[in-house]
C-alpha cells in the first residue's frame, strides 16, 4: 500500500501510515478477543471501499448511516473517509420523521442502517444497505479489492454532522479533512499521547467525542481499543484495569461512581479520565479525585470546531473550567468589560468548519465580520486564559452529552390534543448534567395529563429528547414584551432532581 501521507490530505492517510508501521498492533479487543488488528484493519476498510464504489458512491458523495455501534460500523466509517466519501452519521434514537428531514437535505446516495433502526424502513428511493454486527457478515466480506487511499485536500468535505437550532432546523455542519487532521494532532499533542496507550472506548460514534476524538486518537497512535458498544458501568469496570485512557460524559463518571467496587485499584493502569459533551459538576470532579486519587481533564469542544480548550495534561485542572484555548485554536470573550467578566464566547482556527450545508445565511449570520465562529455560549476568561462556560445565549439542553433544542420539542409538545402552549427548558440533573423539563399550559376548555403528553412525544421524538417531567400550570410566565421568562422557569424548577438533604 502506497504511503501518500506526503502528499495526500485525507485523514486517512494519517491513520494508515500509523497502522501499516503496526500490522500486527491489536485494533479492536471485544470482551478480551482481539476482533481486528491494524493490518486487518487496512484489509478490511480496503474491501469496504471497493464495495462502496461497487454501489455507485464516489469521491465526494454523501453516505447516510444510522448504525448500532459496532466494528463494522467504524470499518464502514473508515473507509469512507479512505474512499473521499462524505460521511453523514446520525444519533441512532432519531425516529423516522426526524430521518426525513435529513436524507431529503443531505440528498445521499447511500443510506445504511442497522436492523431495527428507522434507517431501516423510512421511505428512500436510493440504495439501502442493512449492517449488522457481525463483521463476518459484512456486505463487503466478498470484496477483495485494496483501491489506493483516495487523495484530497485539506480543504475538501469528510462529514457532515447535523446540529439543531433554535427554530427546531437541524443545520449540516461540514467538517473537511484538515479540520480532523489538525484536531487530532493537537490533541495527541496536548494529552501526551503514548505509544503504549490502551483506550477504554464506551462512546457513541455518531457524535463527535466519540468518533473525531477518542476514535481518532487511537487511530493516530495505532493504540489498541477496548471496544464496548455503549456504556455499561460493570462491563467498563471490568476492562479499566487493561486501559490507559477512558473518555467519557459526565454521566459515565456519576454512574462509576455509585459502583461500590469502583475505587482506585481499578484506575492502576490508567493515565488520562477525559470528560466532556456536557458540565460536570464540581461535586462530581471532587469525589472522583478522592475516590480514585485521578483529576478529570475537562475540555470544550462543539460540532462546528471539535475540540477547542482544554485543562492542561501538565499542570492544574480546575473543577468548573474547560482551560485555554488548545494551540493553533483561538478563543476571545466578546462584551466581557474586564477579564472575568462574562461575554459569548467566540473562535477561531484550522479545526474550524467549512459552514452549514446548503445554508450561506446561518453560515453569514454566525460568523462576526473578521471571520471569528460566535459560538452561543456565554464565557468568562482569566487572565491566564481559562475559559470557564457559565451559560448559553440560545436556549441549548445538554443532557448526557446529547444536545437538545427546546423549540423542537416545544413543536412537538405544542401539536398534543389539550395543550395549549409549552415552554421547554434544561434544569440540573445530578446524572445527566441537565434534563429536559416541559412547563405547560391547558388549551382554553381542555385538559391534559403529563403522561398523555409523554405517551404522544414516544412515537415523534427520540429519547433523550423527551422530557423527564411534565409540568403543568395555568400559565407561563412572561415579560412586558409578552415573552415567555424562561429563565424565572429555570429558578423555580431548578431544584426538581436535587436529591433531598
Amino acid at each position: 500500500m502506497t504511503d501518500t501521507t506526503a502528499t495526500n490530505g485525507n485523514v486517512f492517510a494519517l491513520f494508515e501510515a500509523a497502522a501499516s508501521a503496526r500490522r500486527d498492533r491489536p485494533f479492536v479487543i471485544v470482551g478480551g478477543r482481539t476482533l481486528l488488528t491494524y493490518g486487518a484493519m487496512l484489509d478490511e476498510t480496503g474491501r469496504a471501499a471497493e464495495w462502496l464504489g461497487a454501489n455507485g458512491v464516489r469521491a465526494g458523495d454523501r453516505v447516510i448511516v444510522q448504525v448500532d455501534k459496532s466494528p463494522p460500523a467504524v470499518i464502514l466509517y473508515l473507509a469512507c473517509l479512505r474512499a473521499g466519501i462524505v460521511y453523514v452519521p446520525l444519533n441512532t434514537a432519531y425516529q423516522a420523521a426526524e430521518l426525513a428531514y435529513f436524507l431529503g437535505d443531505a440528498e445521499p446516495v447511500l443510506l445504511v442502517a442497522s436492523p431495527g433502526l428507522p434507517g431501516a424502513t423510512a421511505g428512500f428511493v436510493g440504495t439501502r444497505v442493512i449492517l449488522s454486527a457481525d463483521l463476518a457478515a459484512a456486505p463487503w466480506a466478498r470484496h477483495d479489492g485494496t483501491p489506493p487511499t483516495v487523495a484530497t485536500t485539506a480543504a475538501d468535505p469528510v462529514a457532515i454532522l447535523y446540529t439543531s437550532g433554535t427554530t427546531g432546523r437541524s443545520k449540516g455542519a461540514v467538517l473537511t479533512h484538515g479540520n480532523l487532521s489538525s484536531n487530532v494532532a493537537v490533541l495527541a499533542d496536548a494529552w501526551r499521547w503514548q505509544d503504549d496507550d490502551v483506550l477504554l472506548h464506551a462512546l457513541p460514534i455518531f457524535h463527535v467525542h466519540g468518533l473525531f476524538v477518542a476514535l481518532h486518537l487511537a487511530l493516530l497512535g495505532a493504540s489498541p481499543i477496548l471496544f464496548h458498544d455503549r456504556f455499561d458501568a460493570a462491563a467498563v469496570l471490568r476492562d479499566l484495569p487493561r486501559a490507559t485512557v477512558f473518555m467519557g460524559v459526565p454521566t459515565f463518571y456519576t454512574r462509576l461512581l455509585a459502583e461500590p467496587a469502583f475505587d482506585a485499584a481499578c484506575c492502576r493502569q490508567m493515565r488520562l479520565f477525559v470528560s466532556g459533551s456536557a458540565p460536570l459538576l464540581d461535586a462530581t470532579f471532587a469525589e472522583f479525585a478522592a475516590r480514585t486519587g485521578h483529576i478529570i481533564l475537562e475540555r470544550y469542544g462543539m460540532t462546528e470546531a471539535l475540540m477547542i480548550t482544554s485543562n492542561p495534561y501538565d499542570g492544574p485542572r480546575l473543577a468548573g473550567s474547560v482551560g485555554p484555548a488548545l494551540p493553533g485554536n483561538s478563543v476571545r470573550v466578546a462584551g466581557a468589560g474586564a477579564p472575568g467578566e462574562p461575554g459569548v464566547l467566540e473562535i477561531s482556527g484550522p479545526n474550524l468548519f467549512a459552514g452549514y450545508w446548503r445554508n450561506p445565511e446561518k453560515t453569514a449570520e454566525d460568523h462576526t465580520a473578521d471571520g471569528w465562529f460566535i459560538t452561543g455560549d456565554v464565557a468568562t476568561q482569566d487572565a491566564a486564559g481559562n475559559v470557564r462556560i457559565v451559560g448559553r445565549t440560545k436556549d441549548l439542553i445538554i443532557t448526557g452529552g446529547y444536545n437538545v433544542y427546546p423549540k423542537e420539542v416545544e413543536l412537538a409538545i405544542d401539536a398534543v390534543d389539550g395543550v395549549g402552549e409549552s415552554a421547554v427548558i434544561g434544569v440540573p440533573h445530578p446524572d445527566f448534567g441537565e434534563a429536559v423539563v416541559a412547563v405547560v399550559t391547558r388549551a382554553a376548555g381542555g385538559d391534559v395529563a403529563p403522561e398523555a403528553i409523554m405517551a404522544a412525544l414516544a412515537t415523534g421524538l427520540a429519547t433523550f429528547k423527551r422530557p423527564k417531567t411534565v409540568v403543568v400550570v395555568d400559565e407561563l410566565p412572561r415579560n412586558a414584551m409578552g415573552k415567555v421568562q424562561k429563565a424565572e422557569l429555570r429558578a423555580r424548577y431548578r431544584t426538581s432532581f436535587t436529591p433531598a438533604a
